[in-house]
């Protein structure tokens, strides 16, 4: 119980960034490539995610897999970063390395999760597809607006 309420708490602190640092009139000026997902489906998308995390972390902690625990974390700062390094600091170029590196550490953590919880693991797919997404989403708007 305890570990599933610390769990949720860091989730909802890495997704609190997104509220924290909004994309506002900068973002909104931007040119963007046309397959942009509308704005409505980033809270909706981002919401079902944080659950998946959340019920991942927490299945692995149950588990006690050290490496996936810190796979885990690790992605969840990563996460947590990326709204302040784009929308906070306007450094996509900064959020471009912090998101491929999430990509990345996401993909090693279903790798490492997996053996210790399928479940765990499968949850994580469709985050990596979101990240990955995103993170062409970012390299085209930096391309665009260079």
């Amino acid at each position: 119980m305890l570990s599933g309420i610390i769990i949720a708490g860091l989730v909802f602190a890495a997704a609190a960034t997104g509220s924290t640092f909004k994309p506002g009139e900068w973002y909104a000026g931007l040119n963007k490539p046309s397959w942009t997902p509308p704005n409505w489906a980033f809270p909706v998308v981002w919401a079902v995610l944080y659950c998946m995390i959340a019920y991942s972390g927490w299945l692995i902690w149950g588990v006690g897999a050290v490496i996936p625990i810190i796979l885990w974390g690790l992605q969840l700062i990563l996460n947590a970063l990326w709204s302040y390094f784009f929308f906070g600091l306007k450094n996509m170029k900064l959020a471009l390395i912090d998101v491929s590196f999430l990509v990345i550490t996401t993909i090693i953590y279903i790798v490492f999760a997996y053996p210790a919880s399928e479940l765990a693991a499968y949850l994580f797919i469709p985050y990596v597809i979101w990240v990955f997404t995103a993170a062409m989403l970012n390299l085209r708007v930096i391309q665009l607006n260079n």
